[in-house]
This record gives C-alpha cells, sequence and structure tokens, in this order.
C-alpha cells in the first residue's frame, strides 16, 4: 500500500477554470482529466489523503459517482470549499479537519490551510497543505500538494521530498 496526498481537485467547479487557468476547456473535461491522472498513479489498495475542496456545486450523487471512480482509500481534510454535500458523502474512510501522520519516519501535520508555524515544527515535522494553488513562496519542511502545483495528481511523499533537501536529512522521530 502507498500513501498520496492532494488537494484542491475542485471537481465541478468552473472557476478553476478562470482563475487557476488550468489547461482544460470544460468542467467535464477537467473532472475525467483527473480521474485519469489519479487512477494513473493511485492503485485500488493505496491510501489518498485529500486535502480540502474535492467539490463544489455538486450534487451528492455526483460526488458518490466521483468517489467511487477514484481509486483508493480516501480520507478528506475539510477545506473551505467542501460542503455537506462532499462532508456527508458515503466513500471517505475518514472526513475531519486536520490529522497527523507518521510515515516513513516523518512527523506529518495535514491541513487545507498552510500554517505559518505548527506542531513539532523544531522537531522535524512537515506541513502538507493545500488552497494556495502553488501562489504560496516555498517555506522550509511545508508543501502545497494541490493538484495545480503536482501535476494534477496525487503525490506520495518521497515525490514531495525528492525536490527538496530534506529527503537528505535523517526523519524526525
Amino acid at each position: 500500500m502507498t500513501v498520496f496526498f492532494t488537494s484542491d481537485t475542485h471537481f465541478g467547479d468552473p472557476r478553476v477554470l478562470r482563475i487557476d487557468k488550468r489547461p482544460f476547456k470544460t468542467i467535464p473535461e477537467h473532472d475525467e482529466a483527473l480521474i485519469a491522472r489519479w487512477n494513473e498513479v493511485v492503485g485500488p489498495k493505496d491510501e489518498v489523503w485529500h486535502l480540502g475542496d474535492f467539490a463544489l456545486h455538486v450534487k451528492l450523487a455526483r460526488i458518490t459517482e466521483l468517489l467511487e471512480r477514484l481509486n483508493g482509500r480516501k480520507h478528506l481534510i475539510t477545506g473551505n470549499n467542501d460542503g455537506p454535500e462532499t462532508v456527508s458523502a458515503v466513500g471517505w474512510a475518514s472526513v475531519q479537519p486536520y490529522a497527523e501522520l507518521n510515515l516513513d519516519g516523518y512527523g506529518l501535520v495535514l491541513c487545507h490551510y498552510a500554517f505559518r508555524t505548527w506542531k513539532n515544527m523544531g522537531r522535524g515535522w512537515i506541513d502538507l497543505h493545500g488552497h494556495s494553488h502553488g501562489k504560496l513562496k516555498p517555506q522550509t519542511r511545508q508543501f502545497d500538494v494541490g493538484v495545480d502545483a503536482r501535476d494534477y495528481r496525487p503525490v506520495t511523499l518521497d515525490e514531495i521530498l525528492g525536490s527538496s533537501r530534506l529527503r537528505h536529512r535523517r526523519p524526525a522521530g
């Protein structure tokens, strides 16, 4: 089982085509491309932490369909654009506003929003977030896992750290 992280898919939300200038002509094309890219990397037995803004202005039936089509066991860290239909949808293994994980020897803080400081920051913990759509200046041990910053697909911790000096440092215990 591999663990993946993603955020800000904004399924069904036409604003992302205009505001974030995503390279898709229509929302159906956008949604299908994100589903395909997700399923290219995530297998049925993998785990995905979605750090908010899954879908907005989408009916519960469509959210259920999306969750059924996307591979993996899915956890939702709620974002500002996750309405009651998203939060209550069957298909989430868990739903919460914040989580902490230990993965591959690294302590992780997961939230939709980027933190200025976070738990155990001084002990080497890593902050994974979304919300900023790849527009925040990078900060040490803080990474945007949103699709705009990650080729419109979920990524592993190794991929996240692969472009960082942290990969060469000893993980936090």
